[in-house]
């Protein structure tokens, strides 16, 4: 598992964008609540599903 946590507006939503879709893109809107996305990849002959959560930025620290 792997958590990235910053401040707002700093792009944290085109890693996903950027891994399910290998798209980025500079004008991309802030998360309003929660957005979903998954990839399959094979690893050493396994397929491995990587599911990513994108929160509205706000959880407490």
């Amino acid at each position: 598992m792997v958590v990235v946590i910053y401040d707002s507006n700093v792009f944290k939503s085109n890693l996903l964008t950027r891994f399910t879709r290998d798209e980025f893109s500079l004008e991309s809107k802030s998360t309003i609540s929660v957005e979903f996305a998954a990839r399959s990849l094979d690893v050493d002959g396994k397929v491995i599903k990587a599911q990513i959560w994108d929160t509205v930025g706000q959880e407490k620290k």
